[in-house]
C-alpha cells in the first residue's frame, strides 16, 4: 500500500472552512448540538426550531442547569431591551413546551429579571442557524475547561465561520446551459450555477443578446414561491419577475439572475411564520423582527459571482431597493444606473409597498402608482 495516499487523499477530500460551515448547519437542521469555539472559550448550541423534547432534555441534563435561551438584537429591541449582541434568558426550570412560549413572547410579557446580553459566540450560533434556514433562536451553555458530554459534538471554530459562509458565498460554478422559449419573451437561455453552502443551484437566465462587454441589463430577482409561482396578492414579487423579464427583452437583452433565498433570505418556513405575525397585524419588517430576523437576511454573493463567471462587470439594475444596489457595487460590480421595476398593486399588497417605501428605503411612489392605475 502507497503509504502517501492517505495524506493525498486529505489534500483532495479534506474538509475546508466552507465544508465545517455545512456540516454546522446540518447538525443544527438535524436537532443536534455544536461546539462554537473561539480563543479558549466554547459554546454548544441548539436550534430551538430543530429541537425536539428529548433533545432539549439531554441538552439541559448535560448542560447541568446552566443553559440559557438566546434572542437576537432585533429579537430583542421587539422587546424593548437594546443590546449590541442580543440577550440570553435563563432556562433552569423550564421544560420545553414552555419555550415556544419564552422564545415568542411579546413586550407586555417580557421578563426583565435574569436577562444577560449575548457576545460573538451567541452571534456565531445565529449565524449557524441562518446558514442552515433556522429561525435565530438558540438554547446554549458556555462550556468549562475540560472534557464535557458535548465533546462528541461537531466543532466550528469562530475563523472558520467567518472565512467559510464568505468562501461558500463566492465559490459557484457554471453547471449546464440550455435554450429556453418563455411565453411572451420567447427563445432564453437558462444557465444553472452551482456553490455556496449546501451547493444550491442558483439560475441565470438570459433574454435575447445581451452585450457582455457593455453595461448589461440586469434583474437581481430572489426567490418567492407564493408569489412567483401560486399568484399571492400579499406582495408584488410575481409582477416583478415577469415584468422584469419583458423589460429586459424590451431593452435589446439581458440577464435575470433567479436566487434561491425566500422570504428576504430567511427561508420558506420562518415566511410563513411571519405571515401570520402580518396577519395579526405587524407590517412586514416588524413581523421579521419579531421572529429574530433583521429587516432584510439577503446576501448577493451567488449573483456577484455568476455576473463575473458570464464575463459582465458593469450593469444597469433594473430595481428600486438601493440597498441592492449598494451590495453590488461593494462587491465590485459596476452599477451605471436602475431602471423600476413594479407591480400591481392590490388591497391585500399596499401596505406592504407602503412598508417597503417609507421603512426599507424602496423607490416607490405608492399614491402615484394608484393613481396612474386607475
Amino acid at each position: 500500500m502507497n503509504a502517501s495516499l492517505p495524506s493525498q487523499a486529505s489534500r483532495t477530500f479534506g474538509e475546508t472552512a466552507a465544508i465545517r460551515c455545512e456540516r454546522a448547519a446540518a447538525e443544527l437542521r438535524a436537532g443536534r448540538p455544536v461546539v462554537v469555539t473561539g480563543g479558549q472559550r466554547r459554546l454548544a448550541t441548539l436550534a430551538l426550531d430543530s429541537a425536539s423534547p428529548a433533545g432539549y432534555a439531554a441538552f439541559a441534563a448535560a448542560a447541568d442547569g446552566r443553559h440559557y435561551l438566546f434572542l437576537t438584537a432585533p429579537r430583542a429591541r421587539t422587546l424593548g431591551l437594546d443590546t449590541a449582541h442580543g440577550i440570553r434568558i435563563a432556562l433552569a426550570g423550564h421544560d420545553f413546551g414552555q419555550l415556544p412560549a419564552l422564545a415568542w413572547l411579546r413586550d407586555a410579557t417580557a421578563p426583565r429579571d435574569g436577562l444577560h446580553e449575548g457576545d460573538d459566540l451567541d452571534d456565531a450560533a445565529t449565524e449557524i442557524a441562518r446558514l442552515g434556514l433556522l429561525l435565530p433562536a438558540l438554547i446554549s451553555v458556555e462550556l468549562p475547561a475540560g472534557a464535557t458530554p458535548f465533546d462528541g459534538c461537531l466543532q466550528l471554530a469562530l475563523a472558520d465561520l467567518r472565512s467559510g459562509a464568505t468562501q461558500a458565498g463566492q465559490d459557484y460554478e457554471l453547471v449546464t446551459r440550455s435554450p429556453v422559449p418563455l411565453r411572451d419573451i420567447g427563445m432564453t437561455e437558462f444557465a444553472v450555477f452551482r456553490g455556496g453552502v449546501a451547493q444550491r443551484d442558483q439560475v441565470a437566465v438570459i433574454v435575447g443578446s445581451p452585450d457582455m462587454a457593455g453595461a448589461v441589463p440586469v434583474r437581481v430577482h430572489s426567490s418567492c414561491l407564493t408569489g412567483d409561482l401560486f399568484g399571492s396578492l400579499k406582495c408584488d414579487c410575481g409582477d416583478q419577475l415577469r415584468r422584469g423579464l419583458r423589460t429586459l427583452k424590451e431593452l435589446g437583452g439581458g440577464i435575470l439572475l433567479y436566487l434561491d433565498q425566500e422570504g428576504r433570505g430567511t427561508g420558506i418556513a420562518a415566511k410563513m411564520r411571519a405571515y401570520g405575525y402580518q396577519h395579526e397585524g405587524l407590517d412586514t419588517i416588524d413581523a421579521d423582527a419579531q421572529l429574530g430576523f433583521g429587516a432584510d437576511e439577503r446576501r448577493y454573493g451567488s449573483a456577484v459571482a455568476m455576473l463575473r463567471a458570464l464575463g459582465v462587470q458593469r450593469i444597469q439594475l433594473l430595481t428600486n431597493n438601493p440597498t441592492k444596489v449598494q451590495h453590488l457595487r461593494n462587491a465590485g460590480i459596476e452599477v451605471l444606473g436602475c431602471v423600476p421595476i413594479t407591480g400591481e398593486i392590490t388591497a391585500e399588497n399596499e401596505q406592504y409597498l407602503r412598508t417597503k417605501a417609507t421603512r426599507a428605503g424602496h423607490h416607490l411612489d405608492v399614491d402615484a402608482l394608484i393613481m396612474a392605475a386607475q
